[in-house]
């Protein structure tokens, strides 16, 4: 599996699980379930943070909080 913090501007994926259980509940509370579709919208010019479209809203993650999310890439 990858991280959230690997894919570039433009991927899609599926999150499949948290590495951190600390931050799993704030990360779910932003909409960023198990299952739930995301989009990298724009990785910022030095790379970090990355915004990204989930449950219907942009949200901007610092390349850590992203680290911790475990995704199944979709094909373009």
């Amino acid at each position: 599996m990858k991280r959230l913090s690997e894919l570039r501007s433009g991927a899609r994926a599926k999150i499949m699980s948290f590495e951190d259980n600390d931050l799993f509940l704030k990360l779910m509370e932003m909409g960023c379930v198990p299952g739930e579709m995301v989009k990298v919208e724009q990785i910022a010019p030095l790379g970090d943070p990355i915004s990204i479209s989930v449950a219907g809203y942009n949200l901007s993650l610092r390349l850590n909080e992203a680290d911790n999310i475990f995704i199944e890439e979709l094909a373009s």
